[in-house]
């Protein structure tokens, strides 16, 4: 299976390649075609957009873009593709300042970078329906019926991923949650049914493995060549988040993730410092206007001091602009913000909904009791009360809290235990696969929520 993703993924880098270097060549003329002479001056062509394309791949593949099985939403496929663009132009301009042979002027670079943007957007979603064409899509068998492989096969029905749902596989004693006629056979015939089936992937979704998991069938599979995963590994590739009802401990144990090196940690505070104190320069208008307009429309202190709760469950205490009637909560005690609550000001709306309002966070990210990026610091209250409730909650606990986070950009404001939980699963997720280009990519989904004002309550 890793060699056919490979294979699909040749075809999709080539179009970028393809792309990339085609839009120099159409920048440049567009930008000179009515100055012959500063036109030829720029030739031969080739190197540099063979320069400019080598770069704008290699930060395709260092944000994920080619892994064709997981499944990037239109929204995360653009941020994607423009924030590889970008710091393609940037370290550009550091290749012109060595090497001057291979400049391109500001004009062209600029057509060129737009150029690649539309089209490999363009390109990435005209793609990902050929992936769903019957005779390209990667045929994958579920072993199991229960829960789990529901979960797994409702995956491959609903995302535009490239994988087709081949059928599931009984194991004696699991329940049956699937459609029967879905059912192709039985564990102990694995390698004949995924020859039969021409499956290339095999997802392991047994409820309990202990004397049901065909482990000389599921062997002799993965000697064939077929790809073997285990289901929760599957779900995180597909969904970026983490499947936690069917987790045990072994998984976080034993899993790949979760690593965070001393270099991760310093490179991190740097990454802190520098968004925090730039968010903080270009924030200076807001924090003269903000407390003008809270203090006219009603009574109150300007700024909300809160507990809440941080890296190792150690409380402090957050501020925020205030965006509720003061002492909102004397009559009714801590309480989740719901639609049309009706504590909230009128500029506590706008604040919410821009998220205007976590400016003064930025603060606690320099005294560093927050990150810029991580999963949102909660109440103690709730901590409590949802530690109780909800498996591996305390877990989100063991890196700093964020500003802004991979849950806040993922899944919209939740005032439910359902809605936490599934933001739960996107904080696990992060936690275990913390990368900067992932922070990168948060903190450019956040400038998008804030100028869109999704998400806020």
């Amino acid at each position: 299976m890793k060699n056919l993703s490979a294979s699909k993924s040749i075809l999709l880098i080539a179009g970028d390649i393809l792309i990339s270097m085609l839009s120099v060549y159409a920048g440049t003329y567009l930008r000179l075609y009515v100055y012959p002479v500063e036109l030829n001056r720029y030739f031969p062509l080739m190197p540099k957009a063979a320069l400019f394309a080598f770069l704008v791949i290699s930060i395709y593949f260092f944000v994920d873009l080619y892994d064709v099985e997981k499944n990037d939403g239109k929204k995360e496929l653009f941020s994607k593709i423009f924030l590889a663009n970008l710091v393609a132009i940037m370290i550009t301009g550091a290749f012109y300042y060595f090497i001057p042979d291979v400049q391109l002027g500001r004009g062209i670079l600029f057509l060129s970078f737009s150029i690649t943007v539309i089209f490999s957007i363009f390109w990435h979603i005209v793609y990902g329906k050929i992936l769903k064409l019957p005779v390209i899509s990667s045929r994958v068998l579920v072993l199991g019926t229960g829960q789990i492989a529901q979960t797994m096969g409702n995956l491959m029905l609903r995302n535009n991923n490239g994988l087709t749902l081949a059928g599931y596989v009984n194991c004696s004693g699991e329940a049956v949650h699937v459609p029967r006629e879905n059912i192709v056979g039985n564990g102990n015939e694995l390698l004949e049914l995924a020859t039969r089936e021409k499956a290339q992937k095999i997802v392991v979704s047994l409820s309990e493995r202990r004397g049901t998991f065909p482990v000389r069938e599921v062997l002799n599979c993965k000697l064939q060549g077929i790809d073997i995963i285990d289901g929760l590994s599957f779900y995180e590739q597909i969904t970026g988040k983490l499947l936690i009802e069917n987790m045990n401990p072994s998984h976080l144990i034993f899993s790949d993730g979760f690593r965070v090196t001393v270099i991760r940690r310093y490179l991190k505070r740097l990454f802190d410092l520098f968004f925090a104190i730039t968010g903080i320069i270009f924030s200076i208008p807001l924090l003269l206007i903000i407390p003008v307009l809270i203090k006219l429309e009603s009574k109150g202190p300007v700024l909300f001091r809160q507990r809440r709760v941080g890296e190792g469950e150690k409380s402090f205490a957050l501020y925020k602009f205030r965006t509720m009637l003061d002492g909102a909560e004397e009559k009714t005690g801590p309480v989740w913000s719901r639609e049309g609550d009706n504590r909230i000001t009128k500029i506590g709306k706008f604040l919410r909904r821009t998220r205007f309002d976590e400016i003064p966070q930025l603060f606690n990210v320099i005294l560093g009791v927050m990150s810029f990026v991580g999963p949102r610091p909660e109440r103690p209250f709730f901590v409590d009360s949802l530690k109780k409730q909800i498996p591996y909650y305390s877990e989100r606990h063991c890196i700093k809290p964020g500003i802004t986070g991979w849950a806040q950009v993922k899944y919209e404001y939740g005032d439910s235990i359902e809605d936490t939980i599934e933001k739960l699963r996107y904080d696990l997720y992060y936690i275990k696969y913390q990368a900067f280009s992932l922070d990168l990519l948060i903190v450019l989904d956040t400038i998008k929520v804030v100028f869109f004002g999704k998400g806020g309550r």
